[in-house]
């Protein structure tokens, strides 16, 4: 689903001020990549931006999107959907949740009640029906906190 002009003009801006703030320059790659993931809320995957913009930029690559997306992670203005190193599989069928490190992308399981009772808002009816709601904490983990 696309996005409103407000909120995408809003995202523009934070994108600019983020390279700014970093002292990055914004490239024609890094501006396309960007307003490609902004434009909509569908949270496109690498593969699909660099798909929508091989023809607009044929010299973009593959390798280019995903730096640039990992940088915009590194960035705080950009969150990955996934794992650091790919799709993980959990053989943990009890009620848990997970925290995953920002750095090394370690998984920790987290047994929570507070979680586990969390009321899920009535919206969700609009999208769709809820089977199952498991909540995922990002940070640092002690390991690599201990490396700084």
């Amino acid at each position: 689903m696309r996005v409103s002009r407000d909120k995408l003009t809003k995202r523009m801006e934070e994108f600019r001020a983020a390279l700014k703030r970093a002292g990055l320059k914004i490239t024609p790659q890094r501006l396309a990549v960007f307003a490609r993931l902004a434009e909509e809320d569908s949270h496109p995957g690498a593969r699909a931006i660099h798909g929508k913009l091989k023809k607009k930029m044929p010299g973009l690559s593959l390798d280019t999107v995903y730096r640039t997306l990992w940088l915009f992670v590194d960035l705080g203005i950009v969150e990955n959907m996934g794992e650091i190193d790919g799709v993980r599989f959990d053989a943990n069928t009890e009620p848990h949740h997970h925290f995953i490190c920002r750095k090394c992308g370690a998984s920790f399981d987290i047994y929570c009640r507070d979680f586990d009772d969390l009321k899920l808002p009535g919206e969700l009816s609009e999208i769709g029906e809820a089977m199952k709601a498991m909540v995922e904490v990002r940070g640092i983990c002690r390991k690599c906190l201990s490396r700084k």
